[in-house]
């Protein structure tokens, strides 16, 4: 398990690597930092003008050289405007200095939001926290119900409630969040409606409770849950099928134990790894919800950088959710290896 564990974490680093540098130099050409350039200044600048900014700020460097500075593994630019020496790491050098230090990510440096004016490192962390909220509600609903949705679906196969619930699970999940989420507002937070929750979640970043949180965690955690409850019938089916459930069965064996004791554990490995997928989607996927509740978390902050051309904030936000995806992605596999006995006997 340790050596295979170590394997995953070289590939984790690599492709870490290899997404990270496909974004960076995506944000870094040179038409987003020509409007990067006429944003912090005017747009009626000219080519010149654009240029001489760029310059002055070190966005004008060798791709892998902007590269290595931001990540932290090579010092920091300097270059001297207006007669004194500015650098990535200072405002000012002193005279003395003549080297600038390293400064990047590596150092938990990344960069200044030009969109919100602030550390981006403060911005990430307190809107991942939020989203990090919302994300353990929709869990704590979505995970339970659909597993008990699936596991009753696919215990018989063919029967009316495995159609009734299963016509439920494929409905959900071809339901787009902006859809019930706008149902849900018209008919439990308007006046037209039953006012009994807030159709705003803004109050919810502070103080989170059963009126202002429940709808976006229900529109998000109902379009989720019919895609896992798929997954978990079609494995629930597969294997009470198997032979060894027969065998239980000719033994004696009641229904109750036979689900509980042979098949469960066996038709949770594939929903398993469907959950732990789920983690990344909620991260970046909650956009619309995030918007429609005004609920300002990761996705807002995602599409505020996009939309700005706030560079820094941009790469920031898309380094974490790499890191998300690949960590998710490792866990699901130390799981599945943990799940089936074949599999780490292998």
């Amino acid at each position: 398990m340790g050596l295979f564990i170590l394997r995953r974490l070289g590939v984790m680093l690599l492709t870490a690597l290899c997404l990270t540098f496909i974004v960076f130099w995506l944000t870094n050409l040179y038409p987003n930092l020509e409007k990067l350039a006429k944003t912090q200044g005017n747009f009626r600048m000219s080519d010149e003008a654009v240029a001489s900014y760029l310059d002055k700020n070190g966005y004008l460097e060798p791709m892998p050289v902007k590269f290595g500075q931001w990540l932290g593994v090579l010092p920091g630019w300097v270059k001297e405007v207006d007669g004194e020496l500015r650098g990535k790491c200072f405002d000012t050098l002193t005279p003395e200095a003549e080297h600038a230090t390293f400064c990047g990510v590596l150092q938990n440096d990344w960069g200044f939001s030009t969109v919100f004016k602030s550390d981006v490192s403060a911005i990430v962390a307190e809107r991942l926290g939020l989203t990090g909220k919302l994300m353990f509600f929709v869990m704590l609903v979505m995970v339970p119900m659909a597993l008990i949705v699936g596991v009753l679906a696919g215990m018989r196969e063919g029967s009316k409630l495995d159609r009734s619930l299963s016509t439920f699970s494929i409905a959900s999940t071809a339901t787009p969040e902006y859809v019930s989420g706008v149902i849900f507002i018209a008919v439990f937070a308007s006046s037209a409606g039953w006012k009994i929750f807030n159709g705003s979640a803004t109050s919810a970043m502070e103080d989170a409770n059963f009126v202002n949180f429940t709808l976006p965690v229900v529109t998000i955690a109902l379009y989720g849950m019919g895609y896992i409850a798929r997954m978990t019938r079609a494995s629930m089916t597969e294997v009470m099928t198997a032979q060894y459930i027969r065998t239980a069965r000719l033994k004696g064996v009641s229904f109750g134990n036979i689900v509980l004791k042979h098949a469960l554990r066996n038709a949770l490995i594939a929903p398993f790894t469907v959950i732990m997928l789920q983690f990344p989607w909620l991260l970046n996927g909650v956009v619309i919800v995030e918007t429609l509740f005004n609920y300002k978390g990761f996705g807002w902050v995602l599409v505020q950088a996009a939309g700005n051309n706030d560079i820094e904030l941009l790469l920031a936000v898309s380094v974490v959710s790499v890191i998300v995806v690949l960590v998710t992605q490792l866990i699901s596999d130390i799981g599945y290896v943990y799940l089936n006995p074949r599999i780490r006997i292998s």
